[in-house]
């Protein structure tokens, strides 16, 4: 009973389901079966349901134990430690039921979490492929590499159990339907330690990282201080009500029965906005729905009656662009840049109006990329469309009190439902890939991020290893230095790193401009895998790519010094080898140009002829930055200023 009692403790469970209920013999948590690995060289946590009082027994490796079910029906036991080895197959007995479990290993178990890059599997998604992907998969035979996915589910309150999953062995069937990041970083592991690897992926697409937090950590920050989980099935049952008259509204759009394409028709109250600009960036918040969206352009004789060229850079989620009344192009992505051509005769002499009806289907919303992406080529003229505009939402979610009661509509739900039921099973560590549906808010990342790594370290009742992927580079590549949210939010990661027992993987030369979910996984896998080395194995191996050490300014140039840069550092695909790109330089007007950056040894001169007294550097500073900086171990620099402007 004091065993149980302990583990209740530990792990905080909310016992729901246990109470008054009979089970009919004895079970266990999903989380334990056979194929399972146990964490070799701690306590082996085994624990599940039985009748109330039932007594239970367990044999496994050699050890016995026996405990009684408490009167709830809750059960848990301790094992001795156990070096790596295996196959062995456990006994459970229990008055009236025998559970025989085979073919379990132990070895190292590595929690895997975070949103769609991490859950990704190997075979890819449809139109969204894993680099050699039917390579990978044909050779993903690994008896002693184990798979765990944890099914999706949320709770407003902890679980005492997952809703379900099972251990498998890796085998290319089992393989290609399993996170390709996982699969990457625990194939390395297994090849290098020669132990057996067991891989629970519990990650879930698009979402934040307040979902992934207990909610007694998170209740005592901000709004949440306010919230109580007791009132969310109410409210959730309320956005249910009102979905059916938000989506009618949707279905007619005042916006267009209205006709505020028009010229001049413009009923209602318009705000300004500066754009580009995600809706998150503004009044608007993270709004789902439809925005409509107009500005004015006055062009010349000369300019009448050309052919055009309208580009509005990425519009999330969805756009129907009207000039002068006149529709002009669509587009059904968030990742694919507006280019619209506007035929001779559509452009007049005098006022112009460019109208953009934007439809928000999840997620933040607006316009993204720099200022320059947003402009009207007239033969050889360039007019800016960046700036300010109008706007006025037509339907969104908000006006009629809907809100998509997912994972993200509250806090702690994916906690709950598929972390709390971990809590307490041994593991190694933890591998993290999350962070973009968190792009709008940087500045609370920089307090959540190590809130979540201390809450499941507190929960474990341990200080294991956690490591992460900072954000891969993504979008349109900046003409211009200037302002990225992107980059906000990987300086937010980063700061992580000066809590114990962490380490980053910088991916900012892994991803692609036109997908979120970059197609190397492979390379993400192998970084991951060095820092477990260096950070949970102790070897003495390089992990980190160049971090910034000191800046000095000498004669008008800013001398950087870098740390883990032993033999120096590279410039790769560079054609002189010392040429480096990616760096940005201001003076105290925080106007920043690009520079001319050069490597000495484990230095970089940077300079620009237009920035005469230097002030703040910054580097890969944008969402999709050319960087081309690393040491000689082949990892890259992560992106970093010198300024916090």
């Amino acid at each position: 009973m004091k065993q149980i009692k302990r583990r209740i403790l530990i792990v905080s469970f909310v016992l729901l389901s246990g109470i008054g209920t009979s089970y009919a013999g004895v079970r266990l948590a999903s989380v334990f079966g056979s194929n399972m690995v146990l964490q070799r060289d701690e306590p082996l946590m085994i624990w599940g349901q039985a009748d109330k009082e039932e007594q239970i027994r367990i044999s496994f490796n050699g050890q016995q134990a026996e405990i009684r079910a408490d009167d709830q029906g809750n059960w848990f036991v301790r094992l001795k430690p156990m070096h790596y080895g295996g196959p062995y197959t456990m006994e459970i007995r229990g008055d009236s039921t025998r559970l025989h479990l085979e073919n379990i290993l132990i070895g190292d178990v590595w929690l895997c979490s975070g949103q769609s890059n991490m859950e990704m599997p190997l075979e890819g998604w449809s139109g969204n492929p894993i680099k050699n992907s039917a390579e990978e998969i044909k050779v993903a035979d690994y008896s002693d590499i184990r798979l765990f996915t944890v099914e999706d589910e949320t709770a407003y309150h902890g679980k005492e159990d997952l809703k379900g999953g099972t251990w498998q062995v890796c085998t290319p069937k089992n393989a290609a339907s399993f996170s390709a990041v996982s699969y990457f970083f625990g194939r390395d592991l297994h090849r290098d330690l020669n132990v057996p690897v067991g891989l629970i992926n519990s990650s879930w697409g698009g979402t934040i990282i307040q979902t992934w937090i207990s909610w007694d950590k998170l209740k005592t920050v901000g709004d949440y201080r306010q919230m109580d989980p007791d009132s969310f099935p109410e409210i959730a049952a309320g956005w249910v009500k009102n979905k059916t008259k938000y989506e009618q509204a949707m279905n007619h759009d005042p916006g267009l029965k209205e006709q505020w394409y028009q010229p001049g028709n413009r009923p209602g109250v318009w705000k300004e906005m500066d754009l580009p600009r995600s809706f998150g960036q503004s009044d608007l918040g993270e709004t789902e729905g439809i925005v409509w969206f107009k500005k004015e352009v006055t062009l010349s004789e000369n300019q009448a009656g050309r052919e055009g060229h309208l580009n509005l850079g990425v519009v999330d989620d969805y756009d129907v662009t009207y000039v002068n009344g006149q529709q002009v192009g669509s587009i059904d992505d968030w990742y694919t840049p507006r280019h619209y051509v506007l035929e001779k005769g559509l452009l007049h002499a005098g006022k112009n109006e460019i109208i953009v009806k934007v439809r928000n289907q999840s997620g933040v919303g607006g316009f993204s990329g720099m200022p320059e992406s947003m402009y009207l080529q007239i033969g050889k003229d360039t007019v800016s469309l960046s700036g300010k505009w109008v706007y006025r939402p037509s339907v969104t979610k908000k006006m009629y009190g809907v809100k998509d009661p997912g994972p993200n509509a509250f806090p702690s739900q994916l906690y709950n439902a598929m972390i709390a039921p971990l809590v307490g099973s041994r593991i190694k560590g933890v591998i993290w890939y999350q962070g973009e549906s968190n792009t709008s808010e940087a500045a609370k990342y920089r307090t959540l991020f190590p809130m979540l790594i201390n809450d499941w370290r507190e929960k474990w009742g341990y200080r294991f290893p956690f490591l992460w992927v900072q954000l891969a580079n993504f979008m349109a590549q900046a003409e211009k230095p200037g302002p990225s949210d992107w980059a906000m939010l990987r300086e937010a990661q980063h700061r992580a790193l000066k809590l114990p027992d962490t380490g980053e993987a910088v991916a900012i030369d892994l991803g692609e401009a036109k997908t979120i979910h970059p197609a190397n996984k492979q390379d993400v896998g192998a970084r991951l895998e060095r820092i477990a080395l260096k950070v949970a194995y102790g070897r003495h191996i390089e992990a980190s790519g160049p971090e910034l050490k000191q800046m000095n300014i000498k004669n008008g140039k800013a001398v950087l010094t870098f740390s883990h840069a032993k033999g120096g550092l590279v410039a790769q695909n560079s054609k002189d080898g010392k040429s480096v790109y990616g760096f940005a330089i201001a003076g105290a007007d925080h106007h920043f140009f690009w520079a001319n950056a050069t490597i000495h040894g484990d230095r970089v001169i940077v300079s620009s002829s237009k920035v005469e007294k230097p002030v703040a550097i910054r580097y890969g500073w944008a969402d999709n930055p050319p960087v081309n900086l690393y040491n000689k171990s082949g990892l890259p620099a992560s992106p970093f200023r010198t300024d916090q402007w």
